[in-house]
């Protein structure tokens, strides 16, 4: 009888689970877990709430929590791209009309501006489930019309909206849990007066 012998490759994978908990995702909150293996580019797979990061072998000895936030970043882009197609898709045909241009786009303190018929929203938009991210883009929507939170303003996001109060109360438990930002442009009241 002859033995087979075979030059086996054997891939050393060290898990390590990432400080940084939860990573909400369209309203989910996620585990991060990141893996070091030999591969030459970076690989992120979600299941089972884990996201997880696969990083190449050379990367161990760098910053964890600085290689988290890329990635984590990178992915909210991703995600963003689809999510917002969607949600601009869904409002040009609520409304009938569509801004010149749009671009997502990091911010430190808004989640989306309307300037010059341009709309611009910040990928961390994807941290809100799916009607929040409609109601978002419906509010910057009527900032084409609109821009202040004028009466008009209300009415017309009233319209298409009836139940926008409940996005500003989920804004606020939000803002309570991850921080202040993006709120601030929903924080008006009733009447149309913005708040202080």
């Amino acid at each position: 009888m002859k033995l087979m012998t075979k030059k086996i490759n054997l891939k050393i994978t060290i898990e390590e689970t990432a400080e940084r908990h939860p990573v909400p995702v369209l309203g989910t909150d996620y585990k991060v877990k990141i893996i070091y293996k030999n591969i030459k580019v970076a690989e992120l797979d979600v299941e089972d709430k884990i996201i997880k990061i696969s990083l190449p072998n050379k990367y161990k000895k760098a910053n964890n929590e600085r290689i988290l936030d890329i990635a984590i970043d990178k992915m909210y882009e991703q995600i963003a791209k689809i999510e917002v197609e969607r949600a601009m898709e869904k409002t040009r045909i609520l409304l009938g009309f569509a801004p010149e241009d749009y671009e997502i786009r990091k911010m430190s303190e808004e989640l989306g501006r309307c300037e010059e018929n341009k709309i611009t929203i910040n990928p961390e938009i994807v941290k809100y489930d799916r009607e929040i991210i409609d109601y978002i883009v419906l509010h910057e929507y009527c900032h084409l019309k609109y821009k202040s939170h004028c009466k008009s303003f209300i009415k017309m996001l009233e319209k298409y909206e009836p139940n926008y109060k409940k996005y500003e109360r989920s804004g606020r438990s939000y803002e309570r849990t991850f921080g202040k930002i993006g709120w601030s442009f929903i924080l008006f009241r009733y009447d149309g007066s913005e708040r202080g």
